[in-house]
């Protein structure tokens, strides 16, 4: 088990980051060690028997189990969640994007503790960042509050996640990284952060492709999940995110499956105002940022069209006015007509320009 403490924004606790094979079975010293008893545990529907298995393994320390988190981070979901951490003093979250989510909307809203088990590898539990969804619009927030305490990264835990899981997820924590190196706010440790993270990925998804129970290579890229996850914490995000957003939260779109479509598409509109941010990606992917993350994704099985996750045709004009309406600050001019395009060629599943 390697064990260290990470924290890059001034003013906030350090997290305690846990990697290793087995290292959920420290979940109950964990929470002692935080000097708490009461411990509401959270999953999604399809992860809840993986949730009472945690709650069996806390024993008295469980407070119980809440296993509606869903994508997206529905605020309706949330409030029924603080009833149920009535009387809880923190938070076990083990699942992906959902059930982190979950957690840390209650952790807003409660203050209460969180110790994360990550079973995917978006990287929201190495970020002070939520997004929620309310009235079918999704908006994000940066706060301490939501910011887990410990991190417990068990590759036992994703050894078992499919392969088309693995990917998605994979590429959606790569897209952190990619956008965090022309970041209004990148410097020399973001860079290297984000860097680090797309190397992992980039040499540990194909191991993990080929052999999907390689604790190895599920520990290389879970690492790799955490860079990308900081790195998202510390820098702003740009366009790609908030088309995410606005696909995920406007059409319901399945979150690392977005990702994982939108990355070599918003990685082309970015290329020419931020050639040289980009140039070590394309470096590591083939001499091309775009194209190379298309073919690196398109090689590893993943989606490459959003009209494939169920987003119509028709829709494509009302997702181009909200992309653009409050966008991120990027660094190309967000303009309708050139996001109507990007999102034509996303829909096709055409390799970038």
């Amino acid at each position: 088990m390697r064990t260290f403490h990470a924290g890059f924004e001034p003013g906030h606790p350090p997290v305690r980051v846990c990697l290793g094979a087995g290292v959920r079975a420290g979940i109950g010293a964990e929470v002692v060690t935080l000097g708490l008893s009461r411990a509401l545990v959270l999953t999604t529907p399809q992860q809840a028997a993986q949730g009472e298995a945690i709650c069996a393994q806390l024993g008295a320390l469980a407070h119980g189990l809440f296993s509606r988190a869903a994508m997206h981070t529905p605020v309706e979901i949330t409030e029924a969640a603080v009833e149920a951490a009535r009387g809880a003093d923190c938070i076990v979250a083990i699942g992906g994007g959902s059930t982190i989510g979950l957690g840390k909307a209650i952790a807003l809203r409660t203050d209460l503790p969180q110790i994360v088990l990550p079973t995917t590898y978006a990287g929201s539990e190495a970020t002070p960042v939520l997004g929620q969804t309310a009235n079918g619009v999704k908006e994000t927030l940066r706060s301490p509050k939501v910011q887990p305490e410990v991190i417990l990264y068990d590759p036992e835990l994703v050894a078992t996640l499919p392969v088309g899981l693995t990917v998605t997820s994979g590429l959606n924590a790569m897209a952190h990284a990619v956008e965090a190196l022309y970041a209004r706010d990148a410097n020399p440790l973001s860079d290297q952060l984000a860097l680090g993270g797309l190397r992992a990925f980039r040499e540990g998804l194909p191991r993990v492709v080929a052999d999907p129970g390689n604790l190895a290579a599920r520990e290389s890229t879970q690492f790799g999940s955490w860079l990308c996850g900081t790195v998202l914490g510390a820098v702003g995000m740009a366009l790609h995110h908030k088309l995410c957003h606005t696909l995920g939260g406007s059409f319901d779109l399945p979150h690392a499956e977005t990702h994982a479509v939108l990355l070599p598409h918003s990685a082309a509109y970015n290329a020419g105002a931020a050639a040289r941010e980009l140039a070590p990606v394309a470096e590591l992917f083939g001499g091309s940022v775009s194209g190379g993350l298309y073919d690196f994704a398109a090689a590893l099985g993943a989606p490459l069209a959003l009209r494939d996750l169920g987003l119509a045709k028709a829709d494509l004009d009302r997702a181009a006015d909200l992309a653009v309406k409050n966008p991120y600050w990027n660094p190309r001019p967000v303009e309708r007509d050139a996001i109507r395009a990007l999102l034509q060629r996303a829909w096709e599943g055409a390799r970038p320009q």
